[in-house]
């Protein structure tokens, strides 16, 4: 009897071990998938690889009152590619512009096409290149997450897209200021 009991501890034990081993390496599995899917790169729709990384995107949070805001993102690629077309649902208009000095007087225009260059980052700021969400459906608070819907063209012609989430607030590095006074759209 006593033999029994040792015999069935032991296997109680090792049949314990065995699913705790087990448990252990799903647990780690399970984290190395989210761990790899919380960094993966943007695919663009229709499941084909897309050559561009976007990263370090947020928006400007609306003022009181206001319908306009931008975003602002940096984007890289692997392969020469323009940012042709940005959508959002939170947008009734949604244009690419620029921003640069003429005359002492900053000025700010639409522009048909942002140029990412293979392997270089091309930084969509403060005072340069940004999005304007122009006719906004609600106001974007700060900590809002605002889905983007970015249309590229590569080399050959076609586009892909790519969704990314933009949210609402200031890096604490975007210390750009443009007088209103001083804008001028053109």
């Amino acid at each position: 009897m006593f033999e029994e009991k040792n015999l069935l501890k032991e296997l109680i034990l090792k049949t314990v071990t065995k699913y705790a081993v087990l448990f252990a390496a799903s647990a780690i599995a399970a984290a190395a998938i989210i761990s790899q899917a919380a960094h993966a790169e943007p695919v663009a729709m229709g499941a084909v690889k897309s050559p561009v990384t976007v990263s370090e995107i947020w928006v400007r949070p609306t003022v009181p009152g206001g319908d306009v805001s931008a975003a602002y993102m940096q984007i890289k690629s692997s392969a020469l590619v323009k940012l042709i077309k940005v959508d959002s649902p939170v947008a009734g208009n949604i244009e690419i512009h620029n921003m640069n000095m003429k005359d002492g007087v900053m000025e700010m225009k639409a522009v048909d096409a942002i140029e990412v260059p293979a392997n270089k980052m091309v930084a969509l700021k403060p005072g340069g290149y940004h999005v304007m969400l122009m006719m906004l459906s609600k106001p974007i608070n700060k900590g809002d997450n605002v889905p983007l819907k970015l249309t590229f063209e590569g080399a050959d012609k076609k586009t892909f897209t790519i969704g990314v989430n933009a949210k609402a607030g200031a890096p604490s590095d975007a210390t750009a200021q443009v007088k209103p006074s001083s804008i001028h759209r053109q």
